[in-house]
């Protein structure tokens, strides 16, 4: 388990809630995420994923 963070980690890390890295395991938009139970595991090297609801000003 040494190549991965919890979700509290990833929330500190990202600067986004422990509620929305659960919702974004539970979608499948974090690579690698692995569910344990009632716990997630998120790879360190994952990157954060776009937030979908913004969009890019040209």
């Amino acid at each position: 388990m040494l190549n991965y963070i919890s979700v509290q980690q990833a929330a500190d890390k990202w600067g986004i809630s422990k509620r929305r890295i659960q919702k974004l395991c539970e979608e499948n938009r974090i690579t690698g995420a692995i569910r344990f139970g009632h716990a997630w595991a998120i790879p360190k090297d994952a990157e954060k994923p776009l937030d979908a609801r913004k969009k890019k000003a040209f």
